[in-house]
């Protein structure tokens, strides 16, 4: 009897080679030598930590069924693992994202969280070992933040549609999910997507270490954030398992070089998928199938969780952060040709591959969003929900420019300092930080498969509308309070601050791939050496699925509306335009198009004068220089009302006297991007 055929099939059955094992363990190597892998003590006491936990929650099941008149004898909850820890690929000081599920009595409002002395949540606080506890209930999956015993612990709640739970409970059968709630099917299949890639690797140890190194290699080169944009845990962790089904004998050498050499010929949005996509006519959960639901022909980068039911976990990449990580992949794939292709007796150069990305070196023009609030816990929560939002200007603003957000924020090392008012007296400082966009001219393109025309990039493109709207939805949350705002101006490079650029030849600081947490905004100072770099605030939030299909599919529609009225009436008119000029007429045809492409690339390239003509005199020059680093000031609530913002030591007067008397006062937000 034939036997079936895999559903991912192996493209190389081979052997590692004895020159893929060394090099797979000069890659282990490296990475221990940067400190990726927890010592033996820390790992002893996550164990402790997790049965202390396990004991606790089985004590306040047990007081919550004597309270709702069920036998305490037979009350049980039990506590899983997933993320990170489960897959086996934490680091030194990551959190555990743990799982807690009780039966059906058990209330996620009324015994989970709440105040009340039978509550989980009061029960947790009053240990003197348990510290920084949070409950964040408004969030997509409702979560417990606390440090136990030192070990940040997430702790989710999934109440089950049995009044038993019993010790021997498998989540990952299907008929777990039914009758519960859409929050404990959420937090249930953290555990259950977890288990399922585990069990779909061939190797795990060479999993781990692969999935490692890409988590350290995203995190450096900027691409690691599923609220930004860009891919989250889950997703790499997805893209490395099924890389290891196609060379499921591969050491993991082999295996990081095949993940850049396969991620950068796909054709997406060809779906990754581990398995089947899983139905179930009892539960009739909605899956992930562009062939019955329409949003989910808009997603991008379709990344399908393999544990039911099916989900796109990576419907937040937008057309700019997918082409942001299409230019990493080709670049790792170039790279890895260059490292393994070396056979001499010295060990392997990962570093080169890990090398992080010098990202305010590679642009002229930025988007800086500063984020403040009027005390820390204000800020916690008022960044989290700018930094959820931010996706919104990058889509907006990405039709215009190509734009690279740099996913973690920067805080001003003055924060590390107290402020002195005019008196002497110290006065508490305001917690801020910034997040920075590299903005650069869209090249030209043929606008689709489907037709002729082609979008021509603009020399200078107005970004009030995208920072107009942003603000605007930002500002509509309503748990917003006084202090709370925002600030987006637009920087060249030149004006960036010093602090966000590391010294040369000096590495931004890294922790491991999403488990870096906040800095405390009223902690004691800095190290002199720290005090001069900025403090990265990368911390993973509960809230990062939230609003997701309907989100990805209302920025497609609004992204292909915006553009499909423009081809013909706006690209196509100036191709003629300037066929006509040449002497040639009509759109270019798929003989000459290439041809005309990069003719306009190199007019593109051409210096660019500023509105009012070549600047040549001095005092020209210093207008043109001002008006490309316009920025939005005052009040965020009146984005109409914009000024120039004098940079350090110009002489304002001479700028405003050079500029045209109409632009003196006011001004918009208008980016000239030079063609370098």
């Amino acid at each position: 009897m034939a036997r079936n055929k895999p559903f991912v099939e192996p493209i190389s059955l081979a052997e590692p080679s004895p020159l893929d094992l060394k090099q797979s363990r000069d890659l282990e190597q490296h990475l221990r030598d940067q400190g990726l892998y927890e010592s033996q003590e820390e790992a002893e006491l996550r164990e402790v930590v997790l049965g202390r936990l396990d004991a606790l929650v089985k004590d306040w099941i047990r007081g919550v069924a004597e309270l709702r008149g069920h036998p305490a004898e037979d009350a049980n909850a039990k506590i899983f693992t997933f993320g990170s820890y489960r897959l086996g690929v934490h680091g030194p000081g990551a959190d555990i994202d743990t799982l807690c599920v009780g039966p059906s009595y058990a209330t996620r409002e009324e015994d989970f969280f709440g105040t009340e002395p039978h509550c989980l949540q009061a029960i947790l606080s009053q240990l003197p070992e348990v510290e920084a506890l949070r409950a964040v209930t408004g969030a997509y999956v409702p979560v417990m933040e606390m440090k136990f015993c030192g070990i940040s612990i997430d702790l989710l709640y999934a109440r089950l549609a049995v009044p038993l739970v019993r010790e021997d409970l498998d989540i990952g059968a299907t008929h777990t999910l039914r009758h519960c709630d859409d929050q404990s099917v959420r937090s249930l299949n953290g555990c259950r997507v977890t288990d399922m890639i585990l069990r779909e690797v061939p190797s795990v140890e060479h999993f781990r270490t692969t999935l490692r190194c890409l988590k350290l290699w995203a995190e450096r080169r900027g691409v690691y954030s599923n609220v930004t944009g860009y891919l989250g845990g889950v997703n790499w962790a997805i893209l490395v398992a099924y890389i290891c089904k196609l060379y499921p004998r591969g050491a993991p050498s082999l295996l990081v070089s095949r993940f850049f050499k396969v991620y950068a010929q796909w054709g997406w949005p060809t779906p990754i998928m581990l398995r089947p996509i899983e139905r179930d006519a009892s539960l009739a959960m909605p899956v992930w199938d562009p062939r019955e639901n329409p949003r989910d022909r808009t997603h991008l980068m379709p990344i399908i969780t393999p544990a039911y039911p099916c989900m796109n976990s990576s419907y937040n990449v937008s057309e700019c952060t997918l082409a942001v990580m299409a230019e990493e992949f080709r670049r790792g794939d170039e790279v890895c040709g260059q490292i393994l292709s070396r056979t001499g007796p010295g060990p392997t150069d990962w570093g080169k591959l890990l090398e992080p990305l010098p990202f305010f070196e590679g642009f002229k023009h930025f988007l800086q969003v500063e984020v403040v609030a009027g005390s820390k816990e204000d800020f916690e929560m008022w960044e989290g929900w700018v930094h959820s939002r931010m996706r919104l200007l990058i889509k907006s603003a990405g039709m215009m420019v190509d734009v690279r957000p740099w996913p973690k924020a920067f805080r001003p090392p003055d924060q590390q300092q107290q402020q002195h008012d005019g008196t002497g007296e110290q006065k508490p400082v305001q917690p801020r930080c910034l997040y920075f966009m590299g903005l650069s001219k869209k090249k030209p393109q043929v606008y689709n498969q489907y037709s002729q025309a082609l979008v021509i990039p603009q020399s200078k493109v107005d970004l009030t509308a995208p920072v107009n709207e942003f603000a605007h939805k930002v500002k509509e949350w309503d748990q917003r309070r006084e202090g709370m705002d925002i600030a987006v101006r637009h920087l060249l490079q030149r004006h960036l601050p010093d602090w966000v650029r590391p010294q040369r030849g000096e590495a931004p600081p890294a922790d491991t791939a999403g488990a870096a947490a906040a800095p405390d905004a009223g902690g004691a100072a800095a190290a002199p050496a720290a005090a001069a770099q900025a403090q990265l605030i990368g911390a993973k939030r509960p809230s990062e699925g939230g609003e997701g299909a309907e989100a990805a599919a209302a920025a497609k529609r609004q992204q292909t509306g915006a553009l499909s009225a423009a081809p013909a009436a706006g690209a196509e008119s100036r191709v003629s335009a300037a066929a006509a000029a040449n002497g040639t007429a009509g759109p270019p045809s798929r003989g000459n198009s290439d041809v005309q492409v990069a003719e306009l690339q190199r007019q593109q390239e051409a210096p660019l004068a500023t509105a009012a003509g070549a600047a040549e005199t001095a005092s020209e020059l210093r207008a043109a220089s001002q008006e490309a680093s316009l920025a939005a000031v005052g009040d965020i609530g009146d984005w109409t009302v914009l000024q120039s913002e004098a940079q350090p030591g110009d002489d304002s007067a001479a700028v405003q006297a050079a500029l045209p008397a109409a632009q003196q006062k006011k001004q918009p937000i208008a980016v000239m991007l030079s063609s370098a």
